[in-house]
């Protein structure tokens, strides 16, 4: 009983010496969010001033940001608040410097909200430069071209677009500490399948500009190559797991069987067509 009473009392002990701490964190991240608030708003005002958020509306980037119902300055503005208010809580945790388990839970946490928050920063602005960077270059690429291939110059484009958006990917999910033997194939199937729509809109149309013969069977050329890609990219994805390489090449061969079968009427039709015009 005598124990208890003990431990009782210096659990008691331990609270109200740390009351005093506690009530400094509280007012530390009070004060760092209030100050959060009126730094992000004044950031918001001066973004919406200068006219950067117009200009930025014009790109891709940003008709992509408005059709996602975000605003580029109220984005901005919430960014340095949250900055603002995670250098509060840090503090106030160091301020607590709780001892045992619970301590290292929140150390651990006060590591990792940087973290977070860049990470973020990281997709949003990086896929922001990585479309003004694609967009520039496509642009530099069309004159290259004759005027009836641009849509090489635009696959070339897209194909940049993809590679550059899985980099700042792979960059935003090392810093989260995410990254690992699952994450690398999903990207990596991510990359495959895009750079095959790309590919495919690019070869098909390019084809059958120069070919009009081509065009009864475009659409299922194509539907063969997004397949194609979509399975090559579905096996990177799921490559790590167990068995799963067999199942995805057994689900290609039925796959190529079934289309080598429909294929026979389409070429029929098509020689029997040659064969008339002949």
């Amino acid at each position: 009983m005598s124990t208890i009473t003990e431990v009782f009392s210096n659990m008691v002990g331990d609270i109200i010496n740390a009351i005093p701490s506690i009530i400094a964190a509280i007012i530390i991240i009070l004060v760092g969010y209030g100050i959060g608030i009126i730094v992000g708003k004044a950031v918001n005002k001066i973004i919406e001033k200068f006219g950067i958020e117009k200009g930025f509306e014009q790109t891709s980037a940003g008709k992509a940001f408005r059709s996602a119902g975000l605003d580029l300055s109220n984005f901005v503005g919430a960014v340095i608040k949250a900055f603002i208010t995670i250098l509060a809580i840090i503090l106030a945790i160091q301020i607590l410097n709780v001892g045992g388990t619970i301590g290292g839970y929140l150390a651990a946490i006060a590591d990792y909200l940087p973290r977070l928050l860049g990470g973020i920063l990281i997709i949003v602005f990086g896929i922001i430069l990585v479309d003004f960077l694609a967009s520039f270059i496509g642009r530099m690429l069309k004159p290259m071209f004759p005027e009836a291939k641009a849509e090489i110059a635009d696959m070339l484009k897209n194909l940049l677009l993809i590679g550059l958006i899985a980099f700042v990917l792979l960059l935003a999910l090392d810093l989260l500490l995410l990254s690992g033997d699952l994450v690398y194939p999903l990207i990596l199937g991510f990359v495959l399948i895009g750079a095959g729509v790309a590919l495919t809109d690019g070869l098909i149309k390019s084809i059958t500009d120069d070919h009009e013969e081509f065009r009864p069977v475009a659409g299922y050329a194509k539907f063969i190559l997004y397949s194609i890609f979509l399975v090559v990219g579905a096996g990177a994805i799921f490559a790590t797991f167990t068995n799963v390489t067999t199942i995805v090449a057994n689900i290609a061969w039925a796959f190529a069987i079934a289309l080598a079968i429909i294929l026979i009427p389409i070429v029929y039709a098509m020689a029997k067509k040659i064969t008339k015009e002949t």
